[in-house]
């Protein structure tokens, strides 16, 4: 059996065949094994989370029907006996989101790769480092064994396999080995990809009206109805604009110099967002996210990703995303902190003594409304609550955590096989389908190991 693709998925299905007896090898274009895995776990691995089964596969939107009977198999208690197996105690934080005791992904990586090298019981699992796939050396044939190719360092190999499962991720971490290059290999072959697109991603804003009285000096600083239009300049723009702005060149909208110069890479702290996609879908939650030099991302925003990215993409305009700079005030106590004499302070420091709006969040309000509005207590106060902000373009799926998109379920049988090709699978993020950051994309990517090594199983010897 080959597997290709030395992450969760590939490294799950891989230790289900070795304990059940079966010759594995593990092939990756990487150095060495678990990388991006690696890398998803320097801020604390999140594995899993623990809330009821419904809720959990509720997380995977329109794809739930076909993620469910895949966390059936391998759900999020299965993960953390699993992970305790490996001698790797885990615990629930505040969040619900459950960690290893150590917050470490390295020393679980550590312990599995032990298990998978040198099993208790089974056959160990060879790996094969510094192959990157190049597709098939013939076509594959229902029944016949696979023919695939590797570009290694010694040059293009060509390995025969019973069964293949390919677990090569999405197009995120391009650096890692998740590049995409797979898709049109797989639709070669007539196999059904959806566009890869991101997900769990920042995204760009419109110009600000700060921003276009800066590149305009005669234009109106309160043109928030003329951010629409400057807004689609930049979705048009898109990947290029940020990527400049971020090497320092001169972002064609967004953020004003002096926002992007100061706060870029300052936190938004106990904020709470809201969204709307024009369908009847809502997004509401309190949290935390990040300014950049074109934008905004961050957990809060990456949850509501693919609410905001979809709106983008269906309506060809930004998205608005509504900031509540202050939910633990009411709307009511917010508009009597503003109207508040301020005496001989200035409204900067009537804001920071009355409400505690400094920094960041007493800068965006500068960004966004006119000096008429920041001067009208109404205005202010329903801004403070609902602050809008107009979001162009989500950055580009080489950026993001992960992706959106990959092979249909449609051409997939319920073990993940392809039906033309009964002994293909395709597990991991190659699959079509995204889920929030964290330990639902994680959980998912182990669970599909876990089904796809079954279906290849029941192939074995046929």
């Amino acid at each position: 059996m080959a597997i290709i693709g030395a992450g969760p998925a590939g490294l799950m299905a891989a230790e289900k065949l070795s304990a059940a007896g079966v010759a594995v090898h593990v092939f990756d274009a990487m150095p060495s094994v678990g990388r991006k895995f690696l890398l998803a776990g320097k801020g604390g691995l999140n594995l899993t989370h623990s809330e009821p089964f419904a809720a959990f596969a509720s997380r995977y939107g329109a794809r739930q029907p076909q993620i469910e009977p895949l966390l059936r198999a391998f759900d999020a208690d299965a993960v953390r006996t699993w992970a305790q197996g490996l001698g790797v105690q885990t615990f629930v934080g505040t969040s619900g989101r459950v960690f290893p005791q150590e917050m470490k992904a390295a020393p679980l990586l550590r312990a599995w790769l032990h298990r998978l090298r040198h099993p208790a019981s089974g056959v160990p699992v060879q790996f094969h480092m510094r192959h990157r796939w190049l597709g098939f050396a013939t076509p594959p044939e229902p029944g016949q064994a696979l023919a695939l190719r590797f570009q290694t360092l010694e040059g293009e190999r060509t390995v025969q396999a019973e069964q293949a499962l390919l677990a090569l991720g999405g197009a995120s971490w391009p650096r890692l080995g998740s590049d995409g290059a797979w898709v049109p290999l797989l639709r070669e072959l007539g196999i059904e990809v959806a566009e890869l697109r991101p997900a769990n991603c920042g995204f760009d804003v419109a110009a600000t009206p700060a921003r276009q009285a800066e590149t305009n000096p005669n234009a109106n600083a309160n043109a928030n109805a003329n951010a629409n239009a400057n807004a689609n300049a930049n979705a048009g723009a898109g990947a290029g604009a940020g990527a400049g702005a971020g090497a320092g060149a001169e972002a064609p909208g967004g953020w004003s110099r002096h926002f992007r110069e100061r706060f870029a890479g300052e936190p938004f702290k106990a904020v709470a967002i809201d969204c709307e996609d024009g369908q009847g879908g809502r997004f509401h939650r309190r949290g935390e996210f990040v300014a950049t030099a074109t934008g905004i991302e961050g957990s809060v925003v990456y949850a509501a990703s693919s609410l905001l990215r979809d709106t983008i993409e269906r309506n060809g305009q930004p998205a608005e995303l509504r900031i509540d700079l202050l939910p633990d005030h009411s709307p009511e106590q917010v508009l009597a902190a503003v109207r508040h004499p301020r005496g001989s302070k200035s409204l900067s420091g009537h804001l920071k003594s009355r409400l505690g709006l400094q920094g960041i969040k007493a800068a965006l309000l500068y960004e966004v409304l006119s000096k008429s509005a920041m001067h009208d207590a109404e205005q202010l106060a329903r801004a403070i609550k609902a602050l809008p902000l107009q979001l162009a373009a989500a950055r580009p799926v080489q950026e993001t955590i992960s992706s959106a998109g990959g092979v249909c379920f449609e051409a997939l049988d319920a073990h993940l096989r392809v039906q033309a090709l009964p002994r293909l699978a395709i597990a991991g993020e190659m699959l079509d389908w995204e889920a929030p950051t964290g330990g639902y994309l994680l959980t998912a990517c182990l669970a599909s190991g876990v089904v796809a090594a079954e279906g290849m199983l029941a192939q074995h010897g046929n």
